[in-house]
């Protein structure tokens, strides 16, 4: 039995929707300025490369971890939601929302309305995570560290509410002898990421897996692949974070790229084999990039 999982993140979206009066009120207009400055950085022609590529692959099922938009404008989940059905039906297609889907306050219900089939559970449930997806005889388990912040700010957190969820999910599909997937957008460790940019929670994250155990943690947040193994009951669980599905200047580690994850039930055992395709340059080809040693 083999499952074959890509894994895409932090596309950016753009360019920006025309904007309203009263859009770039309070950590918007930071973050338009923001934009301003580093918009060059995602390139919309590199990711539609990324995604033909993606799709050539015949993924089982595509994760898509977050920051599919930068303000949270209601206009940019619309433009988001076109996209995201290029990567598949919503049945084949997971999504986790990251901090700039939830930018303000008022992103929720615009995010909730816009990428809801992305995030139904296979109870019905639609923007209520933990959600629960079993795809191949896998379990995929989608978690929100997606919150409004103060201006200049990027963390995340769980919350006790949903980590109760999750621990739950975990143990049922373990007791089911389902190899489980977590999706979440920040690094789920303590120190993932660079101060005001983490999971607050990291610690409280790392109790739950600890208890009860996954076969697999993925990430985005940081653009970059990296791999960073967490203790579990059975012993290191694998967390591998992606690149951004977009980003063009800057180093090979930061260039566009995205993520496949091989599950194979061997002698009863599930393996997991992961590798990284991308570009090697900005208006370059997306290739084999690298095999991620788990």
């Amino acid at each position: 039995m083999s499952f074959l999982i890509a894994h895409i993140s932090d596309p950016h979206l753009g360019p920006l929707p025309k904007l309203r009066k009263g859009d770039l009120g309070g950590k918007r207009l930071t973050g338009y300025v923001n934009w301003k400055r580093r918009k060059h950085i995602h390139n919309m022609n590199a990711l539609a490369r990324v995604v033909a590529d993606l799709r050539a692959q015949r993924p089982d099922h595509v994760a898509m971890t977050g920051d599919v938009v930068n303000l949270g404008l209601p206009d940019e989940f619309l433009a988001a939601a076109h996209w995201m059905a290029t990567l598949g039906e919503p049945d084949d297609v997971s999504f986790t929302p990251g901090n700039h889907d939830a930018y303000v306050e008022g992103s929720a219900p615009w995010m909730a309305s816009a990428l809801r089939p992305w995030m139904r559970g296979d109870m019905g449930e639609g923007g209520v995570f933990p959600y629960l997806r079993e795809r191949g005889g896998v379990a995929l388990i989608g978690v929100s560290s997606a919150i409004p912040t103060a201006p200049f700010l990027a963390s995340g957190r769980v919350g006790e509410e949903q980590l109760g969820f999750l621990s739950r999910m975990l143990e049922l599909t373990r007791a089911r002898g389902l190899p489980r997937v977590i999706m979440i957008h920040h690094p789920p460790w303590r120190g993932g990421a660079t101060p005001g940019r983490g999971l607050r929670d990291a610690r409280e994250f790392e109790k739950v897996v600890a208890a009860h155990g996954a076969e697999l943690i993925i990430h985005g947040h940081n653009h970059r692949t990296q791999i960073k193994h967490i203790p579990g009951p059975g012993g290191p669980i694998p967390v591998i974070g992606v690149k951004s599905a977009s980003a063009v200047p800057g180093t090979p580690r930061h260039l566009a790229g995205y993520n496949l994850y091989r599950l194979e039930k061997i002698g009863g055992v599930w393996r997991i084999e992961a590798r990284s395709r991308g570009l090697t340059a900005g208006d370059g080809p997306v290739v084999e990039l690298e095999k991620i040693e788990i």
